[in-house]
């Protein structure tokens, strides 16, 4: 029997439609705007697509939405004076910095820049030890995002088996540390697995969640899945003219109990979790204490 589809844009859009009902509450409450800034650095071009498809879901969500493009070439300290530009910014809540950045521009460096209260993205160190602590101040778009899709299964996570492969600061570890925290969607096992894990495939196939970030095109097979498992694709690979996840969907749905699409499974919700980051961001700058 086929998988469930986690259809992701559907779930997305319910989250949404909460969130804009929330939004238009704060507004009201508070005559404040939510307003998220992108930072757009150079022109790759699916950067551009991203943020694009983030404007149009706040502007659809009652947040304001601002992107600042800045040319390849663009130094690192012209950069950070943006960043500190939009961290002086009363009006601004929310500062996001496209990933990838130009090889001469260190990542580490740009996101420590960014005001730990504007950074919706959950990248700061300060932010990710507060996740590590379980009293975050903002969960991490893509890993809440797959939570919340892990949830829709209605699947009990606590106490199974959840295998992570890759070891990313934005999917692999935050994931890990939401899936071993305390509650709802939660209370997992976790094993993360990368490119020196031993015995992959036996592991792999112990796992009753598999979360696949590696990047690899369809590198998860039939042959690597429990029967039942759960299976979230965060990869997005071109191959030819086809976008493909890191897993070989049409096999692995036949041994699956729910796996996500792609594309239209984890982008939408990642997308629908930065809006709600973003609405936090400006109640807290603003002195309403989050929901």
């Amino acid at each position: 029997m086929s998988a469930e589809i986690i259809n992701g844009k559907a779930l997305a859009a319910t989250f949404r439609e909460q969130l804009a009902q929330e939004v238009a509450q704060f507004k009201a409450e508070s005559q404040v705007v939510p307003h998220l800034t992108a930072v757009l650095v150079g022109d790759d071009p699916a950067s551009a697509v991203y943020v694009r498809n983030k404007q149009r879901a706040c502007e659809k969500a009652g947040i304001q939405s601002t992107l600042k493009r800045l040319p390849a070439d663009t130094s690192e300290a012209e950069l950070i004076d943006l960043v500190e530009e939009l961290n002086a910014d009363q009006g601004v809540h929310g500062i996001l910095v496209q990933l990838p950045l130009p090889k001469h521009i260190t990542e580490t460096a740009i996101l420590d820049a960014v005001n730990p209260l504007k950074d919706v993205d959950a990248f700061h160190p300060e932010n990710v030890g507060l996740i590590v602590q379980g009293r975050p101040r903002y969960l991490p778009c893509t890993p809440y995002g797959i939570q919340q899709m892990i949830l829709s299964t209605q699947m009990e996570t606590a106490g199974k088996h959840a295998v992570i492969l890759g070891r990313s600061e934005i999917v692999g570890k935050p994931m890990a540390m939401l899936l071993i925290q305390r509650g709802l969607g939660a209370d997992a096992t976790v094993t993360i697995c990368h490119s020196r894990t031993q015995n992959l495939k036996q592991i792999v196939r112990s796992a009753d969640i598999i979360i696949a970030a590696i990047g690899q095109p369809e590198f998860v097979t039939a042959d690597m899945v429990k029967p039942g498992a759960v299976v979230i694709d965060v990869g997005i690979n071109r191959v030819n003219d086809k976008l493909v996840g890191d897993v070989a969907f049409e096999s692995v749905k036949e041994v699956a109990s729910a796996i996500t699409p792609v594309p239209g499974g984890v982008g939408p919700m990642t997308i629908a979790m930065l809006l709600k980051n973003t609405l936090t961001a400006a109640r807290i700058l603003s002195g309403i204490a989050p929901h």
